[in-house]
């Protein structure tokens, strides 16, 4: 059987930035920049986007366009048997990712139809909270919306690489750019986003300083720049199997780091302006799409509009990585078992289907499965294993292979890379021994301070005696915790009193020096006050009599528990 071909140059760039765009980028990159010092933190992001991401890009494309197969056969065709393993675990961590993935692009599915609808008109920061609590808390919500973009995805698939693939992310993509120019630009014009717009685009030191300090900031942004192009498990070789040998691949993964890149930042401004403006707190973490944003929509003219168009456009950057990812499922079994497309496409959707199911009920039926300690579920479980194990030691296996020679070797690789017109690869020189030693051990740093700081969560979430009630700062039911330290880095959780009624909000933030979080007391079986923790001089110092003391990501501070009701006035620590 003849090999599909992409039909144009456009189709190949789109189909490979539409991979690297993701929720991650439109959604992770946000609060990070919001968390850990604003334009600094997106200056280290694009210095390690160039010396991390685009040598292992240009990897992965130079592969497969050499191979013309997908992972599952791409070490054989080039004449290396012997690495034949690390494609089968190219095609489980693509497998991995979308046992999770479908479930959260459902989610993006879901909150459009709910803006749509206007499901989130008029309500509180609370009750969006316990909407998304209640979504998670259903099966069926769960369940129902996975289903949809696996049959969606594959079914695009199954009708062709031109006219399927190509051709849906040609027009999606085009839609996902309108959406983010419009949306970026209502942002910054809102009144109050300048301060947000400063804060995302002049550097201040200060802002560092208060947001962890250098070193974190720098980790932060080197873990976001490599995992944001979801390097390591094969999926940008499969779009160099489908090219011809006309361009050089340096110069197109430059495009396509400049296309992944230019989404980040409009996140950035859609995000960060819009936060200030209405003074929520733009490091939030992961609630800050499902909680906080939607009430931050509420209290903007036209809020419902603007809430859908924002999620149109995270479902469009969700599931533009699901084709792609789809695509290199599809792609790996169509080699080795010699079916069509439309066969394929029908049997991995039903097995993805029935893979996707744990995650999808890891928030109800399996809440109580925790595989990583208190707190922790399914989901969490998967994304470890993709994100901080397959995904470096991948990007390490390609760098390897081809940069020695008991792999491809440099000379193959430089050759098949420079291959075409465009921008090339310098074959000798300081870059030649940068790649072949230095960029190895800054992605084996990478997997192991990921190794760190997991095992470090999952120590702070044992010694806390988390009841597994909040799982990665979602409200699944009521919060309750127990005179303990709150294992989070980067959630704003509700505190609820037994009887459901909000108490107040408590801010948890990396505050440095090895003590993350904040201390809640109970008395009397109810929640009686909080304590922030805080830095004053170096020293984590903690506020105590029940009133909240803590600082919100460079922003005016957060509104306090009094030590009795909802209403004081917050404070931020030097």
């Amino acid at each position: 059987m003849q090999r599909e071909t992409l039909g144009s140059r456009l189709g190949f760039l789109l189909l490979s930035a539409g991979c690297a765009i993701g929720i991650g980028n439109v959604w992770r990159f946000p609060f990070l920049a919001g968390r850990y010092g604003g334009a600094w933190f997106v200056l280290l992001y694009l210095l390690f986007l160039v010396i991390l991401g685009l040598p292992v890009m240009t990897m992965e494309f130079a592969m497969g366009r050499a191979a013309q197969r997908s992972p599952a056969l791409l070490y054989q065709r080039l004449g290396h048997p012997g690495w034949r393993w690390h494609g089968a675990l190219c095609l489980a961590g693509c497998t991995l990712l979308m046992m999770y993935y479908t479930t959260v692009a459902g989610w993006m599915f879901s909150y459009f139809w709910l803006s749509a609808t206007g499901a989130f008109a008029g309500l509180g920061a609370d009750d969006v909270g316990a909407a998304f609590g209640a979504l998670l808390a259903s099966p069926s919500w769960q369940v129902a919306p996975m289903a949809i973009v696996v049959a969606a995805g594959f079914g695009v698939c199954a009708i062709g690489l031109r006219n399927g693939l190509e051709r849906v992310t040609k027009w999606m993509m085009g839609a996902l750019v309108v959406l983010m120019l419009a949306l970026a630009a209502n942002s910054v014009l809102q009144s109050g986003a300048r301060e947000g717009v400063r804060y995302f685009l002049v550097p201040d030191a200060g802002n560092v300083a208060r947001n962890g300090g250098w070193a974190r900031v720098v980790v932060e942004a080197m873990n976001q720049a490599f995992f944001t192009l979801s390097l390591g498990v094969g999926s940008m070789a499969i779009f160099g199997s489908y090219i011809g040998r006309d361009r050089a691949l340096h110069g197109e993964a430059v495009r396509v780091t400049l296309l992944d890149t230019f989404v980040a930042l409009a996140a950035g401004f859609i995000v960060i302006p819009a936060c200030f403006a209405f003074k929520v707190p733009v490091g939030a973490g992961p609630g800050l799409l499902f909680v906080t944003l939607p009430n931050l929509f509420n209290q903007m003219p036209a809020g419902r509009l603007w809430a859908s168009l924002f999620f149109v456009f995270m479902s469009f950057a969700a599931f533009s990585t699901v084709l792609a990812v789809f695509e290199n499922i599809l792609a790996c079994v169509c080699d080795l078992t010699g079916w069509s497309r439309r066969r394929g496409s029908a049997v991995c959707a039903a097995a993805l289907f029935a893979l996707s199911l744990p995650c999808a009920l890891g928030f109800n039926l399996l809440s109580g499965v925790h595989p990583l300690g208190p707190g922790s579920g399914v989901l969490d479980l998967e994304d470890f294993l993709v994100s901080n194990v397959l995904l470096p030691l991948g990007a390490l296996v390609f760098v390897v292979f081809c940069c020695h020679r008991r792999g491809w070797g440099w000379k193959a690789f430089t050759d098949e890379a420079n291959a075409g017109r465009g921008l090339r690869i310098p074959v000798a020189g300081p870059y030649r021994l940068y790649v072949a030693w230095a960029l190895p051990a800054i992605i084996a740093a990478v997997f192991v301070i990921g190794l760190v700081d997991k095992g470090r969560e999952i120590a702070r979430a044992v010694e806390a005696g988390d009841d597994g009630d909040a799982l990665n700062g979602f409200d699944k039911r009521s919060l309750r915790v127990r005179q303990a330290v709150l294992p989070c880095e980067e959630y704003a959780l509700a505190v609820r009193e037994p009887e459901g009624a909000v108490f107040g909000v408590l801010a948890v933030h990396r505050v440095g020096a090895g003590l993350e979080g904040a201390v809640v007391l109970e008395a009397d079986g109810g929640v009686a006050g909080a304590a922030g923790v805080g830095v004053l001089g170096g020293v984590p110092h903690v506020e105590g009599d029940g009133a909240v003391r803590v600082f919100g990501g460079g922003q005016d501070g957060w509104e306090g528990d009094d030590g009795g009701g909802v209403g004081g006035e917050g404070e931020v620590l030097p």
